[in-house]
């Protein structure tokens, strides 16, 4: 499909709300692609892409021509381009200012997740007991997930980096679920930003190959899921999104405990910041064609 100079710009920018998102704990990229209406393109050509390769290996070369052509590429290389920019600029920017002004930036994030709700909710085309009960489940697991504590690994083994890497990148495609959030929780999170920072190859290297086994697996099946159980998985994603906010409430005591403001701490710069954000991706659901499109291109099923 040919795409002009202003759709691949899209995809750029898509991308680098993706990969930025993906540098804060408690934010998913996969969040970010819900909110831009490319999610469930975005995990049909995950799979594809991983089919191709399997079947590369297997010498299958018309079976690997067919997925090679199914792969939107006028999507994915400007989206890969714009969240490799997006993760080594973010990795430098991002974290000083979650530092600098936590309240105000998390209750930023708070209400673009929150947000984000609205999205899988109104896709889900029959409310039904066992839906309710999936999404009840997935809420009740992302708020136990995001309440462990932060661990510290000052100089992690390859192997732990590898499958560290591997279980990350899966929350980093489910909306919801943060992969940087999961790097803090498995200890790895400040070690791979300074890897990163510093060009610590064999690191990077190690980190990367255990997230492209981690996608190959998990956007297979949630390619299936979305075709088959695509009501099912949409609630599942919607317990998920709730269950997660509790990873971005601006006020959090030791051991991760949810708390109050105290005296002294900004109170009206994190609601009005918390409007902000709610408010513009209200404002992009409204105005982005990409969100309509997938609309009409997926027909939701049982």
């Amino acid at each position: 499909m040919p795409s002009t100079p202003f759709a691949l710009l899209r995809y750029v920018l898509y991308g680098v709300l993706m990969g930025g998102a993906d540098v804060i704990p408690g934010v998913s990229g996969g969040t970010m692609a819900l909110i831009v209406g490319i999610y469930e393109r975005l995990v049909s050509a995950l799979s594809s892409a991983v089919s191709f390769g399997l079947a590369v290996l297997r010498l299958d070369l018309d079976v690997a021509r067919r997925h090679w052509a199914a792969v939107p590429w006028h999507m994915i290389g400007p989206l890969l381009g714009g969240i490799g920019l997006a993760i080594v600029v973010g990795a430098k920017v991002i974290p000083p200012l979650m530092e600098a002004y936590p309240q105000s930036m998390r209750g930023l994030f708070f209400g673009l997740v929150a947000a984000s709700l609205l999205i899988p909710a109104r896709r889900i085309m029959r409310v039904t007991g066992l839906r309710v009960a999936i999404g009840g489940v997935c809420a009740t697991g992302a708020f136990l997930l995001t309440g462990l504590p932060v661990l510290s690994v000052a100089d992690p083994g390859l192997l732990r980096v590898f499958l560290s890497a591997a279980v990350a990148i899966c929350a980093m495609i489910l909306p919801g679920v943060s992969g940087a959030f999961l790097l803090e929780a498995l200890g790895i999170y400040t070690p791979t930003l300074e890897a990163l920072n510093g060009l610590e190859w064999g690191y990077v290297l190690t980190f990367c190959g255990g997230a492209a086994v981690g996608l190959a697996t998990f956007a297979t099946l949630l390619d299936l899921l979305l075709k088959h159980r695509h009501d099912a998985t949409m609630a599942a994603l919607v317990g998920l999104i709730a269950g997660a906010l509790r990873a971005l409430w601006p006020y959090v005591g030791p051991e991760r405990a949810l708390r109050w403001p105290d005296a002294g701490e900004p109170v009206l710069p994190v609601v009005m910041l918390g409007v902000v954000g709610f408010g513009a991706v209200l404002a992009l659901l409204r105005w982005s064609p990409s969100a309509e499109v997938e609309a009409q291109a997926t027909a939701p099923g049982s």
